[in-house]
């Protein structure tokens, strides 16, 4: 068959890519692959009650009360949710909504394009496959192949999977940082797989922002695990899957000498000692085949991807044919039936280690460079998430963690993502000390403000330096460009906290905005440039000075700047109670951990909605 060939390149990348491809092998020999929306029970109770006009909110009760999720029937609801066999058996019409919507259910609903899979020929598609039109937006002028990738597999053609994966957007940017403050070139040939350091952060359970190890659950096992090697890290992502799981445990316990390894036959161990004698990879099911019962190593795939597919027929065959070949070795029958079992068993959820060494490399270089370069790191990674509040929220925690200052923005000094503002080198080279530095809150992270405005404010500063004034900031940007959405939220989260109080600036923006565009029409049309400003009607006197307005109380700005960024900037709401609560808080919500299970701890919050029912 056909090799499984996934290509994983930085999420802002991967149309450049595609398109190297369409280009190197003929648009006509390259295409994305199309993929069927089908009617799950919901969706069809939903579409089929639309075209019957039945109320919606009579449709939305019964579909509210039918199973969602994969592979799930409209039945397995009318046999376990008494209330719709009720609906059912008492209302006529929705006894025939609910028929009509069983036939339907599994249906193909609407065609769309796959996330990754792009497939390539020798020849034009239309000779294997019917093409389709992109099903919305894209490019016109490419394919779609109408078959979908089972089918595609199924009569040879190869398929790839072109996937855009953000952490290398993250540690490309990272390494361009790094490059810049500190003279170190780093790309993925050259940052350490098998640092210790490393692999010190990853035993500590400080992985917020590294891949792949970001969940509690894996927290839990890299602190049980204490990892000493790259091989400790591919066996952790490739354990941490439903199935294998239940033996994580096991492999702590034997990895550390507290349980013995136990091998069902000698000629095992040269295969699975390196996994303390569980079986972790797909690679460990071909080696046993090959070396236990004589496959040759088409064959033993061959009986990998029977096992994985659950093929029952090929699967009889199999186990004959691998018993057999292990009797002639001198291994006992019932000995090879139990491996056997062994491997059925496993394959269902085996992971293939080339897969999980692909992963863990990028696990353990994020490490490194987070564990060598924090600042550089968590800006990048700030950066790439900037349009994520939540991610942007925890991010920053992490960055206090670690006592790194996150200044709130500032349009002297913010960038479109996230700046590093660090000390001055020592002079000679410019450079700065690893670790040093602040982290300046970016533009673009905030909410309602888009690229555009933050680019003609950042134009404005390249243009003529810092902003000295709020008269020069209207002089010399666009605020048309900019709007009043984004002003009035980048005043709110403090980006122009230097020129004047939040509740004064918000009180003029009307006329901040109508100076900025009556001193840009006139250059537009040229009665004015730079070298006229001088001559030019002070702007100060079109802005009248501030007006004495009362501030915004300081619970309210908090408020603003939580709900536009996703995090408390200038301060927290419980900042000034928490000397009073120092020695009553056990523990910060973010500390607690699975381990806790059982303990007391206290916790210090605050209600900030109520909803009733």
């Amino acid at each position: 068959t056909m090799p499984d060939i996934d290509l994983a390149y930085p999420d802002d990348r991967r149309d450049e890519m595609i398109n190297y491809v369409v280009e190197k092998y003929g648009r006509e020999n390259v295409a994305q692959i199309i993929t069927f929306g089908t009617l799950g029970a919901r969706a069809a109770i939903r579409d089929v009650g639309r075209a019957m006009d039945i109320p919606l909110n009579e449709v939305d009760r019964v579909a509210r009360l039918a199973p969602s999720g994969p592979n799930t029937k409209i039945q397995q609801g009318l046999d376990k949710v008494p209330e719709l066999r009720q609906l059912y058996e008492g209302v006529d019409y929705i006894r025939d909504l609910i028929d009509t919507a069983q036939k339907l259910e599994g249906l193909s609903r609407h065609a769309s394009t796959h996330a990754a899979g792009v497939v390539i020929a020798d020849k034009p598609l239309v000779a294997y496959t019917p093409l389709h039109r992109p099903t919305k937006g894209g490019d016109r002028e490419s394919a779609v192949a109408q078959y979908d990738m089972n089918d595609l597999e199924a009569i040879g053609l190869l398929k790839l999977d072109f996937l855009g994966l953000s952490t290398l957007s993250v540690m490309r940017l990272a390494c361009d940082l790094i490059q810049r403050y500190h003279g170190r070139k780093l790309d993925l040939e050259s940052i350490p797989i098998n640092d210790p350091k490393a692999l010190q952060l990853l035993a500590s359970g400080h992985v917020a922002g590294l891949f792949q190890v970001e969940s509690s659950g894996m927290r839990r096992v890299l602190r049980a695990m204490q990892p000493t090697r790259f091989e400790h890290i591919i066996a952790t992502i490739s354990l941490y899957r439903p199935g294998p799981m239940e033996y994580i445990d096991s492999y702590i316990n034997r990895m550390h000498g507290q349980e013995p390894v136990v091998y069902r036959h000698p000629a095992l161990e040269p295969i699975l000692a390196e996994t303390y004698g569980i079986m972790v990879y797909q690679e460990d099911v071909i080696r046993m085949a090959r070396d236990l019962a004589g496959y040759t190593a088409a064959d033993a795939d061959l009986m990998r991807r029977a096992v994985g597919k659950k093929k029952r027929k090929e699967l009889l065959s199999h186990r004959q044919t691998f018993v057999a070949g292990a009797m002639r070795r001198g291994i006992p029958s019932h000995v090879a039936e139990a491996i056997f079992d062994d491997i059925e068993y496993f394959a269902r959820y085996g992971f293939n280690k080339a897969h999980g060494a692909d992963y863990a490399a990028i696990t353990c270089q994020t490490a490194y460079l987070k564990a060598y370069y924090p600042v550089e790191y968590m800006a990048a990674l700030l950066t790439v998430e900037r349009h994520n509040t939540d991610k942007v929220g925890a991010f920053v925690a992490e960055c206090r963690r670690m006592d790194i200052e996150v200044l709130p923005p500032d349009v002297n000094r913010s960038d479109l993502g996230f700046a590093i503002e660090r000390p001055t080198g020592d002079g000679s080279t410019g450079l700065a000390e690893v670790g040093a530095g602040a982290i300046h809150f970016g533009l673009g992270a905030v909410k309602n403000v888009g690229e555009g405005p933050v680019e003609t404010i950042l134009a404005g500063r390249r243009e003529g330096g810092e902003f000295t004034s709020l008269e020069d900031f209207c002089q010399r940007v666009d605020l048309r460009q900019v709007n009043r959405r984004a002003l009035e939220c980048l005043i709110k989260v403090g980006a122009l906290d230097r020129f004047g109080s939040r509740a004064q600036l918000q009180a003029i923006t009307d006329r901040m905005i109508g100076v900025s565009a009556r001193t840009h029409q006139a250059r537009e049309s040229g009665q004015l440039s730079l070298f006229d400003l001088a001559a030019a009607p002070p702007v100060g006197s079109l802005l009248d000075g501030l007006p004495p307005v009362v501030e915004v109380p300081s619970r309210e700005m908090l408020n603003w700047e939580k709900e536009l960024t996703g995090v408390y900037i200038s301060a927290h709401p419980l900042q000034q109670v928490a000397a009073n609560l120092g020695g009553i808080v056990t523990a910060y919500s973010s500390e607690i951990t699975e381990e806790m299970a059982g303990q007391r701890h206290t916790v210090a919050g605050m209600v900030e909605r109520v909803r009733q029912n």
